[in-house]
């Protein structure tokens, strides 16, 4: 075995949904002993950073039932089936904010979510000289959005005041942060 590698000797599904898996696995440690891993599995899902031609960054607010409240964030969304993630960013930014782009969207990194739990991997872009769709496209059914745009004084603002208080949405604004001061 390779360092720190665990081995997973047995399996259990526990749900499996539209969104995650939930499976509990029974693993062999390093130093021969086992334990258990309850695990998400997830295929994956972008962000993308949208600042329009007047230097504003494109927000969206959601309900989060988790957290039992409402959150500012970057456009998101969860990657279909062997869907290449640049094309799932520019869905996302469509159906979320009725915005597109002409040029190609730029790739700012990858990094997983939560790699104590879930296996989901975030593909972070950035889209610059938003246009306004003249027919947007419609967003998931379940979903109630608001629009807000701000500048990055405001959105940094907003982290302080933890308005903004995800992970994805505070590395756009750090992002964006060290942009501007290159």
């Amino acid at each position: 075995m390779k360092k720190f590698e665990e081995k997973t000797t047995h399996t259990e599904t526990i749900y499996d949904g539209k969104v995650v898996k939930l499976q509990v696995d029974d693993v062999m440690l390093p130093d021969g002993n086992t334990s258990k891993r309850e695990l998400i599995k997830h295929a994956g899902a972008v962000g993308v950073i949208p600042i329009t031609k007047d230097n504003k960054i494109v927000f969206v607010e959601q309900y989060r039932k988790p957290l039992e409240k409402s959150l500012v964030e970057i456009p998101a969304g969860k990657l279909e089936d062997g869907e290449d993630p640049e094309v799932t960013a520019m869905r996302e930014l469509e159906e979320e904010t009725g915005y597109t782009v002409t040029e190609p969207m730029g790739f700012v990194a990858s990094f997983y979510t939560s790699p104590g739990f879930a296996d989901e991997m975030m593909h972070l872009y950035l889209a610059e000289n938003l246009e306004l769709m003249k027919n947007p496209a419609d967003g998931d059914a379940d979903e109630f959005i608001e629009l807000i745009e701000l500048t990055l004084e405001e959105a940094k603002q907003y982290v302080k005041n933890k308005r903004i208080h995800d992970a994805k949405t505070n590395y756009a604004v750090l992002y964006l942060e060290t942009l501007e001061r290159m």
